[in-house]
């Protein structure tokens, strides 16, 4: 742990454009998995043995057979913006650590699942939990990680912690919502899907619970109501360019890098962002790339697919559409801290979620 029992927020070393640089925003991403450790480990060891074994293996604290191990863990994005937030508006990180503890636990219930429904057998340089313990125990362990998220807010004392869980389930809803639409999507032609639907199905899976860390980090605050929906409108713009990025790595990332095979998402069809503004952009590429997804995977035709996307489009206007997005989201996050070297913290990590290469 730190020395110091409050997160601190860099912004007083920020350059003339209130932005941080990548060292400072991975010091405090850093700093809020030092504080929010201790407490997610606290939440999983009160689970039964048979979850508790899942879960500590997930968050990268155990092998399978139950060796102590130190993978990665995640980069803490979400409950960095929760003790950012805090922060920002003047509130104390201690008192915030639950709020953001429960924050990650969520979006790791969401990880669990995806997986399983994705078939995906790697995360984070190593086996996803049901390529290990089997679908069932993948599952329950994602179910119990949220029941500890809302158990983690319903025994807080902070005066927001009921707000923070009406919040928090809410944003549950959501995700289940755009996760089913995206089920949904993949069982579609790829001219039967439009691009305003991915983007409102991205904005649910990924906005809404980036949103919702920073509206917890204000209600922790003690914020206004007017700056707590800013605040979660930051987040979700800054959501919506962080999948943008991701859907471009997901096709273009280095694999030693990002811990996934490259092209996972065209082996498999996924209709991602990128893909769907290629095959909406009326182009020879299109009509090939529409062509290629039309047909299952081949061995080989992983570059000509992901050469379609581009050459129709769909990694420029990624890119473009995530530029836009950061834009709308310093909007709306100067509309409650107006002052750039107080916001600095959060600044620091929108930019880092959506200037990543790998």
């Amino acid at each position: 742990m730190l020395g110091s029992s409050e997160f601190v927020d860099s912004g007083g070393a920020a350059g003339a454009s209130g932005v941080l640089d990548a060292s400072e925003a991975a010091g405090i991403l850093e700093q809020a998995r030092e504080f929010v450790d201790p407490e997610l480990r606290r939440a999983v060891d009160s689970l039964p043995v048979s979850m508790r074994r899942v879960a500590r293996y997930h968050f990268g604290w155990e092998h399978a057979d139950g060796t102590p191990a130190a993978a990665h863990a995640g980069k803490a994005i979400r409950p960095a913006l929760v003790l950012a937030a805090a922060t920002a508006l003047g509130g104390r990180t201690s008192t915030a650590v639950r709020a953001a503890a429960a924050v990650e636990l969520v979006h790791n219930f969401t990880l669990l699942h995806d997986d399983v429904m994705d078939r995906d057998t790697t995360r984070r340089h190593r086996r996803t939990a049901w390529a290990v313990f089997g679908d069932a125990d993948a599952i329950l362990a994602g179910d119990v990680m949220q029941a500890l998220a809302l158990r983690l807010l319903a025994e807080d004392s902070h005066p927001a912690s009921a707000a923070a869980a009406a919040r928090l389930a809410d944003c549950v809803v959501e995700l289940c919502a755009g996760q089913h639409a995206d089920t949904e999507m993949e069982g579609r032609r790829p001219e039967e899907v439009t691009l305003d639907e991915v983007l409102a199905m991205a904005e649910a899976k990924t906005g809404a619970l980036l949103g919702c860390a920073c509206a917890l980090g204000a209600l922790y605050a003690g914020a206004r109501e007017e700056d707590v929906e800013a605040l979660d409108a930051f987040g979700r713009e800054a959501g919506l360019a962080f999948q943008l990025i991701d859907d471009v790595i997901g096709i273009w990332g280095d694999p030693s890098r990002t811990g996934k095979p490259a092209g996972a998402d065209l082996m498999v069809r996924k209709k991602s962002l990128p893909v769907v503004a290629a095959l909406a952009s009326g182009t020879p590429d299109a009509v090939q790339l529409a062509e290629l997804y039309g047909l299952p995977y081949e061995e080989g035709d992983l570059e000509r697919t992901a050469l379609a996307v581009e050459r129709a489009g769909g990694r420029d206007w990624a890119q473009l559409q995530a530029a836009d997005r950061m834009a709308r989201a310093m909007h709306e996050l100067s509309r409650a801290i107006p002052d750039p070297e107080a916001a600095g913290g959060l600044l620091a990590l929108a930019e880092f979620v959506t200037r990543r290469s790998h």
